[in-house]
Order: structure tokens, then sequence, then C-alpha cells
């Protein structure tokens, strides 16, 4: 049941964007768009191919589309096409270079990748352009406590994540992770 919800709380998402996207290219105005059906049938799946190909559609009739640039980054990632992901944020970066969310983002694709400084460079920038931004922290932690095992610097990462997000959501994950740090031996230099 849970898989149903967030696959059908992405397509809400995803069908949203697109939408607003394309409202955006027509006209100044935002359109209201009505529903035309209500299915209770099965949900439908995420046609990641379709989404891509208009998108590349709407970039390439305006190249300077940030977000669409990032939608269609996301649908790469949401794809695992890590490499396309990380070149749209490019083209989306290239156009506004200090967005928290897009920085994030391609650091989670440098990390599938295995290039954890690249992944730390991108998270760093991110939380230097907004320090509230808690996603960034949270990953920077995750970079350094499971893919370098370099246990201070994670512990140094999620004490700060646990500053801008004391109750939000990770916290009490974040939590459970420094108590189990804090029993590792420190490495010796």
């Amino acid at each position: 049941m849970k898989k149903e919800t967030l696959l059908v709380a992405i397509v809400a998402l995803v069908a949203g964007l697109i939408i607003g996207l394309l409202a955006g290219q027509q006209g100044s105005s935002p359109k209201a768009v009505a529903p035309t059906s209500q299915s209770s049938g099965p949900v439908p799946t995420v046609n990641f191919q379709q989404k891509i190909g208009e998108l590349k559609n709407i970039v390439a009739a305006s190249p300077e589309n940030f977000q669409a640039w990032v939608a269609l980054g996301n649908e790469y990632f949401d794809s695992n096409q890590y490499m396309d992901a990380i070149e749209a944020y490019d083209k989306a970066l290239g156009i506004k270079p200090n967005s928290p969310d897009v920085l994030t983002d391609q650091g989670v694709m440098f990390r599938k990748l295995g290039w954890f400084d690249r992944a730390i460079v991108n998270f760093e920038k991110a939380s230097e352009v907004d320090p509230s931004h808690a996603t960034s922290i949270y990953n920077l932690g995750i970079v350094y406590r499971y893919d370098l095992q370099d246990f201070p610097k994670a512990q140094v990462a999620w004490t700060r994540f646990l500053e801008v997000n004391p109750a939000g959501p990770g916290s009490d994950r974040v939590r459970q992770e420094l108590e189990f740090l804090s029993t590792q031996p420190q490495p010796q230099k």
C-alpha cells in the first residue's frame, strides 16, 4: 500500500510540474486545469521516456527555462539515468547557479556514480547558499558515514543537520546514527 501511495504522489507531482511548465510556456497568466475524469481504476504507470521527450522539446524551444531543465533532471533522476540527470542539472545550474535543491539533487547523482568528492562539493555549496537546507546537510552525512566511512565528519554534518532540523523529517534517524557513531572508535591521526 505504501508503494502505491508513493507512486500516486509522484505521478501527481510530476503531472502538476509538467502542466505548470506548459502553462508557463503559453502565456504569462496561469490557467486553471480541470480534471477530465475521476477514475477509480488502477494507478497509471509512470512513463519516464514520454515525459523526458516532452521536456526535451520544451528545453529545445526554451533553453533558458530553468524549471524545465530541473524537471528534466528530475525525470532522469527518477528513471536512474544518472549522467543525463547530471547534465540537465548542469544546464539548470548554468541559469541559476545557487539553487540548493538542484545542487543537492545533482550531488545525489554524483554519489550514485561513486563520485563522492563531487557529491560533497555540491552538498557543501548547497548548505553554504542556504545554511538551513537540511537535505544537503543530511546527504553530506550520508556520504561521510556510508561511503567514506569518515565517522567524525559524519558526526559534524549530522550535528549541524539537527541544529537546522531538530524535529523535522529524518531527525530521529540522525539521532540514532549519531548515537551509533558515538560508540565507534575514533581514527588515529
